[in-house]
């Protein structure tokens, strides 16, 4: 079963021919003045900063799962048998990391009620892949032990994140199904072949350019075929847990999201998809309409999301 819903936050077209919002094209265009190009790692990380403050939540702390990083966010210490939200930064796989999403996990446990655990894995081009995938694994382990300690149910354990993050969600969701209760994939690069329409749809004036991601593609490392670095091509999708997947409408990564949504459904998974018109590639953690539609619908999501594989 599979739900497609397409959100309009009501601000129309820039201009004739725009597809971008009158809202979402000057903060695009300023947004890309002042990144780096692709080729300059330091640059990059340097320019990966939140564009937003987050609200407060009750709890917030560091610590260590597994030997990995990680920030646990806890709206309401003391409550028990809600879901735990494993979280998945993006930045091409390269840049990003507890602070940058800060805002995003802040606003999803706060929205939702979960506790959100956010992982600072190891990043490329210093450790290519599989260290990203392996840490989001070693996390999730952890989460299954320690739900109950966190006042979380551990049938109720979701995977999620954002772009690079979105393609790492999927990955852990495809290695350890038996697990989770679901997927979130915020526009997810899923197909390191970069096949699809989109790429060239939006290649440039979108702020997440085509060049971008072939570079991050490159940064990141692997078998650009195996299904764990393009979960596009693996090969049979049945048996993992219900996703959300919520795109941009102008985003590269745009086709590829939709693509995999439709293999889950026709794999028999329950998919529900959320296309955002009128934004760019990584809306979610920016002071967009779509940002905060984004986040309730994830919210919605989650809550109504069933348990699975707990003891």
């Amino acid at each position: 079963m599979s739900d497609f819903r397409t959100h309009d936050d009501g601000t129309g077209r820039h201009g004739a021919g725009d597809p971008l919002s009158p809202v979402a094209r000057p903060l695009c265009d300023a947004m890309t003045a002042g990144f780096p190009g692709p080729g300059d790692t330091a640059a990059l990380r340097a320019a990966a900063v939140s564009a937003r403050p987050g609200p407060a939540v009750a709890s917030v702390r560091d610590t260590a799962a597994g030997g990995v990083p990680v920030r646990i966010y806890d709206p309401a210490p003391g409550s028990r048998d809600r879901p735990l939200v494993v979280f998945l930064h993006g930045g091409g796989w390269v840049m990003c990391g507890l602070d940058t999403h800060d805002a995003t996990c802040r606003t999803l446990a706060e929205a939702s009620g979960a506790v959100v655990v956010s992982v600072d894995y190891r990043l490329a081009p210093e450790h290519p892949w599989p260290a990203a995938p392996d840490d989001a694994l070693t996390v999730l382990l952890w989460a299954r032990e320690e739900a109950a300690a966190l006042g979380c149910d551990p049938g109720r354990v979701v995977v999620a994140g954002d772009s690079s993050g979105g393609n790492l969600a999927a990955v852990t969701a495809l290695r350890a199904p038996e697990l989770l209760a679901g997927q979130m994939l915020f526009y997810p690069p899923l197909d390191a072949s970069m096949g699809c329409a989109s790429v060239e749809t939006y290649a440039e004036g979108y702020f997440h350019t085509a060049a971008h991601m072939a570079w991050y593609w490159d940064q990141y490392g692997g078998d650009p075929r195996h299904p764990h670095v393009s979960p596009l091509c693996a090969p049979d999708l049945s048996g993992l847990p219900p996703a959300l997947i919520v795109l941009a409408d102008c985003d590269v990564l745009r086709d590829e999201g939709l693509a995999y949504a439709r293999r889950l459904a026709a794999a028999g998974v329950d998919c529900a998809v959320q296309l955002h018109p009128g934004v760019f590639h990584g809306f979610l953690g920016l002071p967009l309409p779509a940002a905060r539609d984004a986040l309730a619908g994830a919210a919605a999501w989650l809550a109504a999301t069933p348990r699975r594989g707990g003891e």
